[in-house]
């Protein structure tokens, strides 16, 4: 049964949003969670759960990742409810100048942040990850503490949490509009019925963009295909080996049902549905592209040799969405008081969804963050980014950027001449 108020309806229920609601459940705001399908639907249930803090140069994020990792790690004490929280370790390996630089920054700058990343020899990494090929690397950028988990389970156990402290989270229920008065939320209109409510969080995810226009607000993100390969299973390979992961090749590398699996990150991507994400896609999967990933594959798997010959279990794609600089869309909007938004994570929603649901709760609860947000905060963006021809074009560009060198000079190439 719906409850006819709230003070804060979050909208979503994948790992922001069940974030959301459980941080806010912490803080006592009575808050309501509407999912249309059922939790973890969309890009969620079908993410590789690494929980990695390595990797970012700014502050926040790093935060972010620390958080969420000491999080999962007590979850499962405070709500019973298991994460998968295995902290296995983490490697991130450089077979190019260029990148042995660019993760050496990244080390000194997150050992500064706190998080223990040391800088490893080959041989060290073929110790720790015996399958990979380590005679063309230069070194490994290990963190003991990283690792993965599930993100069904932890999104579950967020969602447990949040019910333990008094959240309501109503599944099958769609959000069709909202309502405002003078500028403001004032509520939520959806397939049953109308929920008043002094605040609301757009979770959306890959939805987000849509769920935004309902109420005239920009947050411009757009679907693209993301593969993960799983191989049968592979005598030698231990669940206790850590997470790989080398950006030059394309790939990570994490044990898998016996075997591994290989996660990619394409130079040029493939959006998906640029018209807008389907309303019904749940649980649904992308027919996979061997014509187009066979390359990308085949380099990856260069660098664990043994999966070029055992065979494929699966090739799966699934939507995930990307913001037009590879920054998520977080905070209260400028078109619209009181409408939060936290979407377009970029692929490391489940690594800073407790971060993130822990800020953003911070923010609804005392009226502003309590870290800096400048790069992150919603009110950064243009409508013109949601526009379609620059979504399909800026797209490719900055999931491509995820695995390049990140140079301090670099800026964007493309959808390029909207303001002259």
């Amino acid at each position: 049964i719906l409850p006819s108020t709230a003070r804060v309806v979050v909208i979503g229920g994948g790992v922001i949003g069940c974030s959301v609601a459980y941080h806010l459940a912490h803080l006592g705001i009575e808050v309501l969670l509407l999912e249309k399908h059922r939790l973890t639907a969309g890009t969620t249930w079908h993410s590789a759960g690494l929980m990695v803090t390595f990797g970012s140069t700014s502050e926040t994020s790093t935060e972010f990742r620390k958080y969420t990792r000491d999080l999962y790690a007590r979850l499962e004490a405070e709500t019973g409810q298991a994460t998968g929280f295995r902290p296995v370790g983490f490697i991130e390996v450089a077979a190019d100048r260029d990148r042995l630089e660019e993760y050496r920054r990244v080390a000194a700058f997150n050992r500064y942040c706190g998080v223990d990343v040391q800088e490893i020899s080959p041989s060290e990494v073929q110790r720790l990850f015996p399958l990979a090929r380590t005679d063309d690397l230069l070194a490994g950028f290990y963190v003991a503490g990283d690792g993965r988990v599930d993100p069904v389970d932890v999104t579950m156990a967020l969602a447990k949490g949040a019910k333990q402290r008094g959240a309501r989270i109503v599944e099958g229920v769609g959000v069709t509009g909202v309502l405002t008065h003078r500028g403001a939320v004032t509520g939520v209109r959806t397939t049953h019925g109308d929920v008043l409510a002094e605040v609301v969080v757009n979770c959306g995810g890959a939805w987000g963009r849509q769920l935004g226009a309902q109420a005239g607000v920009n947050v411009p993100l757009q679907a693209a295909e993301h593969y993960y390969l799983i191989t049968d299973s592979i005598p030698e390979v231990s669940r206790t080996w850590p997470v790989l992961e080398d950006p030059a090749s394309y790939g990570y590398f994490r044990e898998e049902g016996g075997g591994l699996m290989i996660g990619l990150f394409e130079p040029e991507c493939a959006p998906w549905k640029v018209v807008g994400m389907p309303e019904d896609f749940a649980f649904g999967e992308i027919k996979p592209d061997w014509e187009r990933m066979g390359g990308y594959i085949e380099k990856a798997m260069q660098r664990v040799p043994i999966t070029q010959e055992v065979g494929v279990r699966k090739l799966f794609c699934g939507p995930e969405s990307f913001t037009p600089d590879l920054r998520p869309c977080l905070g209260e909007s400028p078109e619209l008081r009181n409408y939060f938004v936290a979407a377009g994570l970029n692929s490391i929603g489940i690594l800073t969804g407790g971060g993130v649901g822990r800020m953003m709760a911070h923010w609804i609860a005392h009226g502003r963050a309590d870290v800096d947000v400048t790069g992150f905060h919603v009110d950064r963006l243009h409508p013109y980014q949601c526009t379609p021809e620059y979504r399909r074009t800026r797209t490719v560009e900055s999931l491509g950027m995820v695995y390049k060198t990140h140079y301090p000079t670099h800026s964007m190439q493309t959808a390029r001449g909207a303001k002259k």
